[in-house]
C-alpha cells in the first residue's frame, strides 16, 4: 500500500483512482498546478521528502505531493497504466520500459548505491566469498538487488554455491535475518541501518560484510558506484511539461546538499512516508550515497551496470542498451 507525506494531502492532489486511471498525466490540463511524486521505500525518498517539505519545488507547482512506492511490481503497474507520470525507478526497470516503447526517460541518478550484505556478527567471514555454503535472502526478485547480486556471486563463480531466498521487500528479508531464517541478507538502505539499530536493541548484533558498491567498483574499473534509481518521466508528462524537467532536477541537486548536510532534518521530513522511525533513518543518510547527478553525465556507470546485468538475461533490459533518448537530461 502507498503512503503520502501527507495522506489528506496527497488524495486531495491526486484524486481517486478512477481518476487518475481517466486522467493519466499529471500536469495535462493545468501546467504548474500539480506535482505528484513517488519514491522507493528506500534512500532517495529521503530526497523527494526533503524538496516537498521545505518548499523547494513551490516554484515548480502549486500543489506538491509524494507518494511512497512499496514494490517494483506496484511502481511498472502504475507507470503502465498512467497512474504515476514522475517516480524514482530502478535505472534497469526504467531501461526496460524505455526500450519496450513505454516512453520512460531518465532525468537523473539518485544514489549511487545503497545495498549491503548483512550477517550476525561472526556467521559470514571472508566478504562475498564467505557466502559459499550459507543462505542469502535478497528481496524484490528479478529486480536490481536481485540482479547485482546474482551477477557478483556469478563473477566470483559462487552462483551454486549460495542458497537465495527470494523474500517480496528489504523489511521482510530483515527479519528472516533477525530470526535467523537465513545467515545473511541483501538489505537496502535505510531498511539496512534499521535492522542494525533493532538488532542491537535485542543484545544482537549486525554487520555489514560486503559494501556491494565497492564490489561492483571491482568488477566494473568504474569506482565504488553503483548507479541504481533515478527520477524518471513518461512520455505524458515530457510532453505536457517538459520545461519543468530541468527545474525540478536542480531542485534536487539543491535538496540533496541539504539532506546530506543536515540528515537529522531530513530524517523527520522522510518519517512519515517511510513508516520507520526519524532517528534511525538519521544515521542512514550517510549510507546511502545519495546524488543528484543528471542521466546523461551517469552514462558510463549506467552502461556498465546494465551491460554487466544483462550478460545472463539480455531481457532484462528488453535486449539491448537504451539509446541516446532515454536520457532526459
Amino acid at each position: 500500500m502507498s503512503h503520502s507525506i501527507s495522506r489528506r494531502g496527497a488524495l486531495a492532489a491526486l484524486g481517486a483512482s478512477a481518476a487518475l486511471i481517466a486522467a493519466p498525466a499529471i500536469l495535462r490540463a493545468a501546467p504548474a498546478a500539480r506535482l505528484a511524486l513517488y519514491g522507493p521505500p528506500a534512500g532517495p525518498t529521503f530526497t523527494l521528502a526533503h524538496a516537498v517539505k521545505s518548499g523547494a519545488l513551490a516554484d515548480i507547482a502549486a500543489v506538491v505531493s509524494l507518494t511512497v512506492w512499496r514494490t517494483p511490481d506496484e511502481l511498472r503497474a502504475g507507470l503502465t497504466s498512467g497512474a504515476i507520470d514522475l517516480s524514482v525507478v530502478p535505472a534497469q526497470a526504467a531501461a526496460n520500459l524505455y526500450n519496450r516503447g513505454m516512453g520512460i526517460r531518465l532525468v537523473n541518478v539518485m544514489t549511487n548505491g545503497l545495498l549491503y550484505v548483512m550477517a550476525k556478527e561472526g556467521a559470514v567471514e571472508g566478504g562475498l566469498a564467505g557466502l559459499a555454503g550459507k543462505s542469502l535472502a535478497v528481496p524484490f526478485p528479478n529486480d536490481t538487488p536481485d540482479f547485482v547480486i546474482r551477477a557478483l556471486l556469478e563473477q566470483e563463480e559462487l552462483t551454486d554455491q549460495v542458497t537465495l531466498s527470494t523474500p517480496a521487500t528489504p523489511m521482510e528479508a530483515a527479519q528472516m535475518l533477525l530470526a535467523g531464517r537465513v545467515d545473511a541478507a541483501v538489505l537496502a538502505e535505510p531498511v539496512a541501518t534499521v535492522a542494525s539499530m533493532r538488532a542491537k536493541q535485542s543484545g544482537a548484533s549486525l554487520r555489514r560484510i560486503v559494501n556491494l558498491q565497492e564490489a561492483w567498483g571491482s568488477v566494473t574499473g568504474l569506482g565504488p558506484i553503483v548507479p541504481q534509481a533515478g527520477l524518471a518521466v513518461t512520455k505524458g508528462f515530457s510532453e505536457a511539461n517538459g520545461d519543468l524537467v530541468e527545474p525540478l532536477h536542480e531542485a534536487l541537486v539543491s535538496s540533496t546538499a541539504e539532506v546530506l548536510a543536515n540528515p537529522q532534518v531530513a530524517a523527520a521530513a522522510a518519517a512519515e512516508a517511510l513508516e520507520m522511525p526519524a532517528p534511525m533513518l538519521a544515521e542512514s543518510i550517510p549510507n546511502c550515497n545519495l546524488t543528484a547527478t543528471k542521466a546523461s553525465e551517469a552514462r558510463a556507470p549506467l552502461e556498465a551496470m546494465f551491460g554487466l546485468m544483462q550478460s545472463g538475461n539480455a531481457e532484462i533490459l528488453g535486449g539491448k542498451l537504451p539509446d541516446d533518448g532515454f536520457y532526459a537530461l
